[in-house]
């Protein structure tokens, strides 16, 4: 084997000493990063916010469906099934089943629920259409 000078062992040395840190910058910056945000839920967390998203009851029991939102996501609202024709479709009868579906999915899961607008322009019941004044008011309050 071929001795090399001192000055190429150097070199040799300072390559490798660089080759090395920038090996281990490359391991560490990403798990830096995928420890700070590995989800969306997580990027918006660290600013203090949170991302959610509209789920529907009926895609609860979808694996793609449910897996992505439980991980990507730390907030949740519901499509169609908190809104007054979901809630109450006919007057004095009210249905809560599909909105406790997804409120209980969401909160076992520890994501926020938030509700959806309750005096929606559309998806009213058509019983509800009709009214107005303290009726509408008194409706809304029901």
């Amino acid at each position: 084997m071929k001795h090399l000078p001192r000055r190429s062992h150097r070199v040799v040395l300072a390559a490798v000493t660089s080759a090395l840190a920038l090996a281990g910058a490359a391991l560490v910056v990403p798990s830096l990063a995928q420890a700070a945000a590995s989800t969306l839920g997580a990027a918006a967390a660290q600013s203090g916010r949170y991302f959610g998203t509209a789920i529907a009851a009926n895609r609860l029991g979808d694996s793609t469906y449910s897996t992505i939102a439980a991980r990507e996501f730390n907030m949740i609202t519901a499509e169609n099934e908190m809104k007054p024709e979901a809630l109450q479709p006919n007057r004095g009868q009210f249905n809560f089943s599909s909105g406790d579906q997804i409120y209980n999915w969401a909160t076992q899961r520890g994501l926020k629920v938030r509700g959806h607008t309750l005096a929606w322009h559309a998806q009213q019941p058509g019983w509800m259409q009709s009214l107005n004044g303290s009726n509408l008011r008194q409706a809304m309050i029901d």
